[in-house]
């Protein structure tokens, strides 16, 4: 079958051997889990050779939340951040995380902003596109998967792992096949907001090898405490890929440590093959950036938290929830917003917690509870969740929620997503780098320009 060959290609010689590849997520899902994406570049760097030397499967470090804190933010030019990484890491895949139709923003874009974004990104060193859609819907993942496969990229197709009482094994399955199909050559188990039992991961990952038949990355979290637990199950049962964090930015929402699971896997027929000396220089530099962050951040809840089993909130949304309120001078309602969300999520149709369902619900809630009550304004996003903009639900919403969304549907009249073409109308746009930017981001727009200028500037 054609995914055994590209299986050989991705695994070489161990592809017919027990052992576990390490994906590290230190570069992008670590600090947006617990330091909601503020890592820059320069920060990186003193790491990216030693990084690039310990022989991960492959290093996340873009897409998600970096492209748009990267401007807004840190003042970085997210495409020169690829470059630059890139430049230093020779040997090592690359990978992003794409958001189906979203790419890396909050709505569905164009086909030829799709297009050209996944290309550009392909050209300028991703190896690896992980492609999810918040809903789990089709629909919204198989012109990602077409175009990564056009560039001759490798498609990593994930499953937004949830609990709810229409998200089953067999449910999670059947969307697995509808992504090998699709084409992807590897099926991701995303458990964003570390809800994935030792348990249920064993009998996923086995069904997943057994009926799927494509190799198993998992990819969970610390916020329950379960998530090495649940990777050591779903290692005995067959997934061949981890995602961990280097030991200073794992734990707490983060991945699972990195060194933790080298020394755990070694001299097992699971043996990562990775020499744990190599790890500590870059666990010692980033000791350093993990004190710059909280510095800058704040410190990050540290202790585990098995109420995120009854709310299930994602690394990356707790740390955005908490500036969020924070912001609003509400921090102490923290507690009631939390609360809330089980109760949002289950009126709006069960929908899995990920950019940007978590945003949506999340946002939902917060109002909900500062307005001192449910529903006394129906934000547009939710409205547009539930009239289906975002893709289709996986359970029924509630009857008053969709009556109001629906007639506000009548009403509204949304601006329609900017094209490729028009976006090369804008001042400014000098490449196609700069349209899709513009396509992305138009409100972004003047502060990527300065942020392109300065580099200018410094490289004459």
């Amino acid at each position: 079958m054609w995914f055994v060959a590209r299986r050989a290609r991705m695994f070489g010689q161990d592809e017919t051997t027990g052992r576990v590849f390490i994906t590290d997520t230190t570069l992008r899902d670590a600090h947006q889990s617990l330091f909601a994406t503020r890592m820059s570049f320069e920060q990186m760097e003193p790491a990216l050779e030693m990084l690039d030397d310990v022989g991960f499967f492959s290093l996340e470090m873009w897409g998600g939340a970096t492209f748009d804190a990267a401007i807004r933010f840190l003042k970085e030019n997210p495409w020169e951040r690829l470059r630059r990484i890139r430049a230093k890491v020779r040997k090592t895949r690359l990978q992003m995380l794409l958001r189906g139709r979203n790419l890396v923003g909050y709505r569905h874009y164009p086909k030829d902003v799709a297009t050209k974004f996944i290309e550009l990104a392909a050209e300028y060193g991703i190896d690896i596109f992980r492609v999810f859609d918040a809903l789990n819907d089709p629909a919204n993942l198989e012109l990602a998967v077409s175009i990564v496969k056009r560039c001759g990229r490798i498609a990593e197709g994930a499953i937004s792992y949830t609990i709810s009482p229409v998200h089953t094994i067999d449910a999670f399955v059947q969307f697995a096949k509808q992504l090998r199909d699709m084409g992807c050559d590897i099926i991701c188990v995303k458990d964003m907001a570390g809800l994935l039992t030792p348990t249920a991961a064993y009998e996923l990952v086995s069904a997943l090898v057994d009926e799927v038949k494509l190799p198993v990355h998992l990819h969970c979290h610390c916020t329950s405490g379960m998530a090495e637990m649940a990777y050591w199950k779903g290692i005995e049962a067959g997934a061949r890929i981890i995602d961990c964090a280097i030991s200073p930015l794992s734990g707490a929402t983060s991945q699972p440590a990195t060194e933790t699971f080298v020394a755990a896997l070694a001299s097992t027929p699971y043996d990562t093959k990775i020499n744990l000396a190599k790890l500590r220089p870059i666990a010692q530099h980033f000791l350093k950036v993990r004190q710059q962050l909280e510095e800058q951040v704040g410190r990050p809840r540290s202790f585990v938290d098995v109420n995120v089993l009854h709310y299930q909130v994602p690394g990356g949304m707790m740390s955005n929830l908490i500036r969020q309120l924070k912001e609003q001078n509400a921090l102490e309602r923290l507690n009631e917003v939390l609360e809330e969300i089980p109760q949002v999520r289950a009126d709006l149709g069960y929908p899995p917690l990920v950019t940007p369902t978590s945003q949506i619900v999340g946002i939902q809630a917060a109002v909900n509870v500062l307005f001192n009550r449910r529903y006394a304004t129906l934000l547009e996003e939710t409205k547009d969740l539930i009239n289906g903009r975002y893709g289709k639900l996986p359970g029924r919403v509630k009857g008053e929620l969709l009556e109001r969304a629906q007639k506000s549907a009548v009403k509204r009249l949304e601006e329609p997503p900017i094209t490729l073409q028009q976006a090369r109308q804008q001042k400014g746009v000098e490449n196609d780098e700069d349209a899709v930017t513009y396509a992305l981001f138009p409100k972004n727009w003047n502060l990527y320009l300065q942020i392109k200028k300065k580099s200018t500037i410094e490289c004459e």
